[in-house]
């Protein structure tokens, strides 16, 4: 199995989770055709915070499954509270019945969750560890100049 590294700055990682966003009560209001906008709002929400990236994603009735990739820089906590605060606001504006199922409640989401990481198995860690060196780890190479700017 391939795993896709991801990096920043001053990082390297694979961070992976499973996701499940429960609607509020369980109520069973993600109906047909309903699942195919909020999947697009998802994407959209992702595409303003592109660290957040989702990998898979369906929906039930009553929640929808992810598998993300996050950045250690930032928290799951944080990831989830962008996806449920834009995809929420998001359904209530285009799906107008959800203001009568949530009178007088902010969101449609429940405010837990669920989450587990998806981490890389410990065959893949040892190669990993085992390969130290033999790969080029994204480093500038140092060149020295003498007065004349002339390399050595």
């Amino acid at each position: 199995m391939e795993y896709e590294f991801r990096r920043q700055g001053h990082c390297v990682y694979h961070a992976r989770y499973h996701l499940v966003i429960s609607t509020k009560y369980r109520r069973k209001i993600i109906k047909p055709g309903m699942d195919t906008y909020l999947k697009q709002k998802v994407r959209e929400a992702s595409r303003h915070y592109p660290e957040i990236v989702v990998l898979e994603m369906n929906t039930d009735k009553d929640h929808m499954h992810l598998l993300l990739s996050v950045p250690p820089k930032l928290s799951v906590a944080d990831a989830v509270k962008i996806l449920k605060s834009n995809t929420g606001r998001a359904m209530r504006q285009k799906f107008p019945f959800l203001d009568k199922v949530y009178w007088g409640e902010d969101g449609i989401w429940s405010i837990g969750y669920f989450v587990s990481t998806v981490g890389v198995n410990e065959e893949v860690i040892r190669r990993y560890i085992e390969q130290q060196g033999q790969e080029d780890s994204g480093q500038a190479q140092l060149v020295l100049y003498d007065a004349a700017g002339v390399s050595p």
